[in-house]
């Protein structure tokens, strides 16, 4: 997986995650918390989100074939997008079923245990502090200068870092709202504090599979480049004088770290078809180096007959992502 995947946060996230289930698991078992239960299930989800990721990167690995001609790198978001839809609402669900047989049938926490949710939660929040913090430093390597953190989330052709970000973002929301949950259940004795706590612990991962699932299906049908690239490849067809005009270009992503280019471009009717086919190899390779992930380039030369080929708006021919 590239450096744009983040993988040292999702190994982070996934070791984070594993030793936490495992200890909200010990904590529900002794104190019997219905947080700390959703609060676990959480946690498995995380960590097998963690792990369809990192399949998802390994299989966009594979080299093109005759059923794949463009690869596989679409791969990553496939499983980006099972991780925010049944995952995520797969543990927002249950969770949210839990709140509700506990609000319906109040079970009140162990006597002798009542202390260790605290202290593995207190526990859980710092370790998944430690979590945040790496993937938003792995997110700091690839955002724009100045690009806000929702339009990271909202932008970004890696699918990796969004979805570990808002896991790590929700696991910290959800950690407090078990801790207030339960805090309060041992303060008053009333456990249906404990009860809302899980519900809104359900209804948060609801929400993130919600945007993570708007996001990621963007994604596999398909998004151009940004406006920031579409004009890095725009002045890089333009730097020479091999050509007159632009008739019209489409970009599409083939996967996180490869954009496909293709271009029908104006050149003097008269130029014979050697020197037309080095135009195109040198405008290839300003490209190229304008833009590294335009790994995919298709030119096609064509004679510009403005009857013939009325000039549209932009809008209407380049394929590019909402900024």
């Amino acid at each position: 997986m590239s450096a744009s995947g983040g993988g040292k946060a999702i190994l982070a996230a996934f070791l984070a995650n594993l030793g936490i289930a495992l200890a909200k698991f010990l904590a529900w078992a002794l104190s019997g918390s219905a947080s700390m239960l959703a609060e676990a299930i959480h946690s498995v989800a995380d960590s097998g989100n963690q792990l369809l990721l990192m399949l998802g990167g390994r299989k966009a690995k594979r080299e093109a074939d005759r059923a794949h001609p463009f690869g596989y790198g679409r791969e990553r978001y496939v499983a980006a997008f099972v991780v925010s839809i049944i995952l995520f609402s797969v543990g927002g669900l249950f969770a949210i079923y839990e709140a509700i047989d506990k609000l319906t049938h109040p079970h009140e926490l162990d006597k002798t245990w009542w202390w260790l949710p605290i202290v593995v939660l207190v526990v859980a929040i710092g370790l998944e502090s430690f979590s945040l913090r790496t993937a938003v430093r792995e997110s700091n390597l690839v955002r724009d200068t100045g690009q806000s953190w929702v339009s990271f989330v909202r932008r970004a052709k890696a699918p990796e870092l969004p979805v570990v970000l808002l896991e790590d973002v929700g696991a910290l929301t959800g950690l407090t709202f078990a801790l207030l949950g339960v805090g309060l259940t041992v303060i008053t004795g009333n456990p249906l504090f404990d009860a809302l706590g899980t519900l809104m612990i359900g209804i948060l991962l609801v929400l993130i599979a919600i945007v993570l699932g708007v996001e990621t299906k963007s994604l596999l049908v398909g998004e151009g480049a940004t406006q920031a690239d579409h004009d890095r490849i725009v002045d890089a067809i333009n730097a020479g004088d091999e050509i007159e005009k632009i008739i019209h270009m489409k970009t599409l992503y083939l996967g996180p770290d490869e954009l496909m280019v293709a271009a029908k471009i104006a050149l003097n009717a008269n130029k014979p078809l050697r020197e037309a086919a080095v135009d195109i190899d040198a405008i290839e390779a300003r490209i190229r180096e304008a833009l590294p992930i335009a790994r995919v380039i298709y030119i096609e030369p064509d004679v510009y007959r403005p009857s013939l080929d009325p000039e549209p708006s932009t809008d209407v021919f380049v394929l590019k992502s909402s900024d």
